[in-house]
This record gives structure tokens, C-alpha cells and sequence, in this order.
């Protein structure tokens, strides 16, 4: 799952994995909610389900998910990182959220849950820190814990629907094409738009799948500056760092009242798919042995 290129990026969480902090996941939550909260609407998630949110960061969709099986439903999350995941049992402890609530500690490529537990599991913005061997894994492992006739629907970026203005055009994408010359991170941002076939490769069946351009325009609130103007930022080292082409000088400062974001025509955009699938009736693999015996988190990982 750790690429040599990872660290690179920035904003890791004890896992290493770049953009997982929630100074950095929690302000992009908010300044996307009504794009994210269309998406899971699109997902078909009924009243009194179990959903499972797997890779659930610091919990910003479990409040949503909540919303959606309401007092007679269950929901069911996990994390990699042992603080992210401790985060988002705080988030629904504070929250007046009917339905049950639990957080775990564990792995997308080994979930501690029984074969055909849920009802749906939503797995978002997670998938991008996966190579494809892992990639077939996990959605192996969601529809492993996801019953006959449940869905298992995967949300993550499309970075080739990334632009910035006043800038080039092309200069998110041709920095993200740069990057990819090597298998890491930036390759498997530019993975989006595969989600279909790689659900139908897993054995899903009625698979669907559409994209959504997130755009913000100037005034962008505080919030989408706060994400955007720190990812470029981000963005515009690395590529002096790497040598990568572009004019990123403008980018350097997220703060500055010259940052292209703040001019009075500044904009930009973020691609995300959503692909949904059903688990088909039919034999299954054999059951995670889970040693959580006791109430306690298992807390596996990779």
C-alpha cells in the first residue's frame, strides 16, 4: 500500500499516506458536503441497513450514512490509522446520531468482519493508495463482507478532471501525468474512471457508474481555499522539487493575496466517480477468522 513516493505528497497520517490528515481531509469534506452528500444519495443505502464505511478517515461521512439507515440501522466503520479511527468514534459519540455506531481499527485488504455482514459498504477515497494488486484485493474483501443482493459502492478522484484558473489549464493534469512516470501515487489518481470494470472484474453485477465535477468559483469560502490553496501549494514544490514543468510560482503561498484562488476570476475544479455494484448469489470465499473475541479491536493491517 506505501509507495517509495508517498511521503512526498505530504499530509500523512502514522500510516504514511499523503493527503489522510484531517487538517487536510476535513476542510476538503466541507468545502465538497453537497457533492459528497449527492453522491452517497446515488448510492441507494435503505432505512434499518447495516453499512459498513470502510477507510473511513476521520468519520465525515458517518453522520450521513446515519442519516440514511436512521434509528432502526447500524453502522460499521474502519481505518488504517489508529488515530483517524479514534477520531471518528469521537465524531459519533458527539454526534445525535440514531443509529448504532462502532469504529474499528483495521484494513481495507483484510477486513475484520464476517462474510456477508452488511447490507452496503461505502468505501471513499481510498482506493487512490492502492496499486491494482491491492486495489482487486480490497474489492475482493468488500464484496467478501457484503450479503447476496447488498452493494458495495466505491467513490475516489478522477485527477484528470483537475484544473485551475487564472493558470494553465493543463497544469494540475500534466503535473499528475509527470508524476505517473512511475507507479505510485499520482498514477492511481489518474485511475478513476476504471472503478467499473474493476468492480465488475471483482464479480459485481448491475454495475453503475458516473462522474461528478466538483467546481468552485470565486469567492471560494474559506474552507475550499484552505484545501485548495494548501494541495497546490503542495502541488508547486513537489514539482520545483521533481522538475516537473509548469508555472506553480503563483501556487507557493496559499495565504497570499496574490494566490491565482483569491483573484476575483479564480476557480477550480476536482473530478470524482462513483461506481456501485450488487453482490451476485453464489459461493464465497472462506469466513474471516476474526480473534476479536472479546469486544476489543482487532486492529489488522497490511
Amino acid at each position: 500500500m506505501l509507495t517509495a513516493d508517498h511521503s512526498a505528497w505530504g499530509y500523512t497520517t502514522s500510516t504514511g499516506l499523503p493527503f489522510t490528515h484531517e487538517e487536510i481531509v476535513d476542510p476538503h469534506f466541507e468545502a465538497c458536503a453537497a457533492h459528497y452528500r449527492e453522491a452517497l444519495d446515488g448510492v441507494g443505502i435503505r432505512p434499518g441497513w447495516h453499512v459498513l464505511d470502510a477507510g473511513c478517515g476521520s468519520g465525515a461521512f458517518l453522520p450521513l450514512i446515519a442519516e440514511r439507515v436512521g434509528a432502526r440501522g447500524r453502522v460499521s466503520a474502519v481505518d488504517l490509522a489508529p488515530e483517524s479511527a479514534e477520531r471518528a468514534a469521537a465524531r459519533m459519540r458527539e454526534h445525535p446520531a440514531a443509529a448504532r455506531v462502532e469504529v474499528r481499527h483495521g484494513s481495507v485488504l483484510d477486513l475484520p468482519y464476517a462474510d456477508g455482514t452488511f447490507d452496503a459498504v461505502w468505501c471513499a477515497n481510498t482506493t487512490q493508495y492502492l496499486d491494482d494488486g491491492e486495489l482487486a484485493r480490497a474489492l475482493a474483501e468488500l464484496r467478501r463482507v457484503t450479503r447476496p443482493g447488498g452493494l458495495v459502492a466505491v467513490k475516489d478522484v478522477d485527477g484528470t478532471l483537475s484544473t485551475v484558473s487564472p493558470a494553465d489549464p493543463f497544469l494540475i493534469t500534466d503535473f499528475l501525468r509527470a508524476s505517473a512516470g512511475a507507479p505510485g501515487y499520482a498514477r492511481q489518481l489518474l485511475r478513476g474512471r476504471e472503478l467499473y470494470r474493476r468492480l465488475r472484474a471483482a464479480g459485481l453485477t448491475a454495475v453503475r457508474q458516473r462522474t461528478i465535477v466538483m467546481e468552485h468559483h470565486a469567492p471560494l469560502t474559506p474552507s475550499a481555499l484552505r484545501f485548495y490553496g494548501n494541495a497546490c501549494a503542495r502541488f508547486a514544490r513537489q514539482a520545483a522539487e521533481e522538475g516537473i514543468a509548469g508555472d506553480w510560482a503563483p501556487f507557493l503561498d496559499p495565504d497570499g493575496p496574490a494566490h491565482p484562488l483569491r483573484d476575483p476570476d479564480g476557480y477550480i475544479s476536482e473530478g470524482n466517480v462513483i461506481a456501485v455494484g450488487t453482490v451476485p448469489a453464489g459461493p464465497r470465499t472462506a469466513p474471516f477468522e476474526s480473534t476479536d473475541t472479546n469486544g476489543q479491536e482487532p486492529g489488522r493491517t497490511p
